[in-house]
């Protein structure tokens, strides 16, 4: 007896935001089915991949990221490198400088190193704040001022400082927002809520709805994933229609995997192969749950999961 596949159509779909300006501006999100279910309906846009860099240079970062920035020795030449990675979309600056119990850079500082980025390249830029609420309140309103016109994604919104980055970003200079909520479906609702409320175009707004390394946490994770998804696309509710977008590189290269010596584990092996381990098996895992956009930082790891969507869709 043959089979008769029956597709599941949607009268919904994942709201299309465009990041950046020109030719090189990206679509993120626009879909109408569960990820890669192309059996479905055809997928509209590919998850798209974004290279992080921070403010605080290359120090931290593995020896293969640092192999890869070899020679560049301004934000300005790690901004350009970033931008020309193999499978990458859009550069991410992390302005982890910023954190008040960190460098506590000034926001004068961090904005000068926003525009220094940004004049040095034309793809599509997200910026990051510290993820200190107060400071990222003092911190992402000069971002989203300094760049009006680059049409930015700027992360990240939360409940407690939405009206100073909402109001900002969103309104006064037109850039892209993105809301930050902690692995529950209803609290990321409601700072959509809350920012359409405040004037904030629903299509000019992305979520970061929760991120947890695999193997820390990450049920948490693929539960909200799979709910917001579903309350989108069958439940038809506009106010989880935004496309999400998950910071995989900050969560993955922190973990004890990431981060113990081979001296210390030595059965673990090498610790920068296990740190892209980690960083690969956690983005994709997000895609296949929903994320319309995943921001790595090794070239290995952006390269793998560029060739995975590339294959999947």
């Amino acid at each position: 007896m043959p089979f008769n596949q029956k597709p599941q159509k949607f009268n919904a779909k994942i709201n299309a935001v465009t990041v950046g300006t020109g030719d090189k501006a990206v679509v993120i999100g626009g879909n109408s089915t569960f990820p890669f279910y192309t059996f479905d309906n055809p997928t509209e846009n590919a998850p798209k991949i974004g290279v992080e860099i921070t403010d605080m240079g290359l120090d931290d970062f593995a020896p293969g990221i640092r192999a890869y920035y070899e020679g560049c020795t301004t934000m300005a030449e790690i901004a350009k490198k970033a931008a020309a990675m193999e499978g990458g979309d859009f550069v991410v600056l992390n302005l982890d400088g910023g954190d008040p119990n960190g460098a506590n850079k000034s926001t004068e500082e961090l904005i000068a190193v926003v525009k220094e980025v940004a004049e040095a390249i034309d793809c599509p830029l997200v910026v990051e704040g510290c993820k200190n609420v107060e400071k990222d309140a003092e911190l992402l309103p000069k971002v989203a001022e300094a760049l009006q016109g680059r049409n930015i994604i700027v992360l990240s919104e939360k409940e407690e400082n939405y009206k100073a980055i909402g109001a900002a970003a969103g309104l006064a200079y037109n850039q892209i927002v993105g809301a930050e909520s902690a692995d529950d479906i209803n609290l990321a609702k409601q700072l959509n809520v809350v920012t359409t409320q405040l004037g904030v175009d629903a299509k000019k707004i992305v979520m970061n709805v929760g991120t947890a390394t695999v193997g820390y946490g990450y049920e948490y994770v693929a539960s909200t994933l799979d709910r917001v998804r579903a309350a989108a696309l069958e439940q038809n509710d506009a106010m989880l229609q935004m496309p999400i977008i998950t910071p995989v590189a900050s969560e993955a290269w922190a973990v004890k995997e990431a981060v113990v010596s081979e001296e210390d584990f030595p059965e673990w092996g090498p610790r920068e192969e296990r740190g892209v381990e980690m960083e690969v098996s956690t983005a994709a895992s997000v895609i296949a749950g929903g994320a319309d956009a995943v921001i790595l930082r090794h070239p290995k790891s952006v390269d793998t999961i560029a060739r995975l969507v590339a294959a999947l869709m």
